[in-house]
């Protein structure tokens, strides 16, 4: 179990686009105290079991009190043998970044700070629905990058309605001046029951279309390499030694242990997801009831998560590893990758150009397999 994630559910307030779980309610202390019972009774599961990482998502984790905090690191000390050198992230949003709170935050154990930043311009935070504004996202920025952490990230957003290619320039170059170590990128996408899905329905927003989403993707590649940050997933970039060690488990199949509402385990064959609900989650931790649902993973399943994860990555996939010869059953779609240009197969791994990121999801699809194709 190399990796623990815990969902902190609340946000100050709702984005436009969000999907994830999560409640503006100020009553969090009975959500948080079941969150640290179900990591007494986790742990009991899974014994004494190593951590290399340490992940306080959401929701906004940086809306909780350091002391909070800091109780959840310990208690991850005390239950699990945490590396020495693990990584633990903590995501933030601008509007909670102060001097004092970075370092309360270092002294707590946190050494990842990555910051929802999303943009630098006051007009798409708001119509995002964000609770900073542009000079906070700089500020923030500058607090961070003198705190003294390990290394932190900033999340940007491509793909907005109507955002030029001069725009999304404008986004990049204001990021790399500011130095980030790590960027996360990730091109708007519209999710059933949003405010976004719901603007979009009613025709009040036109999402751009292919052709634009592509060309910015491609000036992100190509501002990232010239400034020196390896593409290392579809949507992650870093300099050497900052790549985000946390998402790279995911990435890679390894097994983690997810606390909280909604959150996610998985053991490498099985995987488990929490009731999407905090008041059924509290509930049932106190009653000691069932709070989840689960899964056992067919091997056909395992080999279409590995290439849906593994293909997303600069790595590719190592095809000896597949539980189900993929590339032999989807012969004529791999045969196509390839001479397209599309994928490469060097030295046992299979992976994506540079043309083929743009396409990343639509090529794993088309080498999934069924365990009928066994």
């Amino acid at each position: 179990m190399p990796g623990l994630y815990l969902h902190i559910p609340f946000c100050h307030q709702a984005c436009t686009y969000c999907d994830f779980h999560f409640s503006t309610s100020k009553q969090r202390g009975p959500v948080l105290d079941a969150m640290e019972l179900e990591l007494v009774r986790r742990s009991k599961e899974v014994g004494h079991a190593p951590v290399g990482t340490i992940y306080f998502g959401g929701g906004t984790p940086s809306l909780l009190g350091t002391e909070r905090i800091a109780a959840f690191i310990q208690q991850a000390h005390d239950l699990f043998r945490v590396e020495r050198d693990a990584e633990v992230t903590l995501e933030a949003n601008p509007d909670d970044i102060t001097t004092q709170r970075l370092a309360e935050w270092k002294a707590a154990g946190i050494t990842r700070i990555s910051l929802g930043t999303q943009s630098f311009r006051d007009d798409r935070l708001k119509w995002m629905g964000r609770a900073h504004d542009a000079q906070q996202a700089l500020a923030s920025i500058e607090l961070i990058a003198n705190a003294g952490f390990r290394t932190w990230t900033i999340d940007l957003i491509y793909g907005l309605p109507d955002m030029t290619l001069a725009e999304w320039d404008e986004q990049l170059t204001i990021a790399l001046d500011h130095g980030m170590p790590h960027l996360s990128a990730y091109c708007l996408t519209v999710e059933a029951r949003t405010a976004l899905a719901h603007q979009v329905k009613k025709g009040a927003v036109h999402m751009p279309g292919d052709d634009a989403q592509s060309a910015q993707f491609d000036r992100l590649m190509e501002r990232m390499g010239q400034d020196g940050l390896d593409h290392y997933e579809i949507s992650n970039f870093g300099r050497p030694g900052h790549y985000a060690r946390h998402n790279t488990s995911y990435w890679e199949g390894t097994p983690y242990l997810g606390i909280g509402p909604s959150a996610h385990s998985f053991d490498g064959t099985t995987r488990r997801w929490n009731v999407a609900n905090n008041a059924a989650y509290v509930k049932a931790l106190k009653d000691g009831t069932s709070y989840w649902e689960h899964e056992t993973l067919t091997p056909a399943q395992r080999t279409n998560e590995r290439l849906m994860t593994g293909l997303r990555t600069a790595k590719g996939v190592e095809v000896a590893a597949l539980e189900v010869d993929a590339l032999r059953i989807n012969s004529s779609a791999f045969q196509r990758y390839m001479s397209n240009g599309d994928l490469t197969l060097l030295h046992g791994r299979l992976a994506l150009t540079k043309a083929g990121r743009h396409f990343a999801d639509r090529i794993a699809s088309d080498l999934f397999v069924t365990d009928d194709d066994r």
